[in-house]
């Protein structure tokens, strides 16, 4: 039996809705995939070494952090800023404090301003890579190693920048299973009646 033009037509759009929906779950990774390959929008680069070259040029990278409002942990950088050249290796490192009577898990977000400078920005190593656990009143030193590419003085938008933002926000995050069977206070003993 050939369906009629409507019928063609209301089961074209009831195959949108399916395709349209599945698109929309896809593009949070793919941007978010599409942002750490490019430096779009402030989000730096992932290295696995240090750059091949270093330039006789210096710039300032600044260090600032945040926590999110339902994070009750205290976090800051450990110095403000730092000059150095462009492609030399650099560390800092950030303080994170729970100054609250429970174990609390945080991840941080991290970005670049100005965002040109996204692309240029490489991180070898980061405490942001992994979650971070601390017990009631611990206090830890996260470092965070990094390098400006060379290739930033070509650019036309970044290669007149004479400084970098490195901005972290910390978030609570779900504690995993294990961390939370470890800090679960244990059961009374139970009483057996005879």
């Amino acid at each position: 039996m050939a369906r009629t033009p409507i019928q063609k037509t209301g089961v074209r759009l009831a195959l949108i809705v399916p395709v349209m929906l599945g698109l929309s779950y896809a593009a949070v990774p793919f941007y978010s995939w599409f942002c750490a390959v490019t430096g779009f929008g402030g989000t730096p680069l992932v290295a696995e070494t240090g750059a091949d070259e270093i330039l006789d040029r210096t710039i300032r990278i600044r260090f600032d952090a945040n926590a999110a409002p339902d994070m009750p942990w205290e976090f800051r950088p450990m110095q403000t800023e730092t000059e150095m050249r462009i492609g030399e290796t650099g560390l800092a490192f950030y303080e994170a404090y729970n100054p609250t009577d429970e174990t609390i898990a945080g991840s941080a977000s991290y970005n670049i301003a100005p965002y040109a400078a996204g692309g240029y920005f490489a991180k070898i190593a980061c405490f942001c890579f992994d979650m971070q656990i601390l017990g009631p009143g611990e206090r830890i030193e996260m470092p965070v190693t990094f390098f400006v590419d060379p290739d930033i003085v070509d650019d036309a938008e970044a290669g007149g920048l004479k400084s970098i933002t490195l901005s972290y926000t910390m978030h609570r995050a779900e504690l995993p299973e294990a961390e939370v069977s470890a800090v679960a206070p244990e059961a009374p003993p139970v009483a057996t009646i005879r």
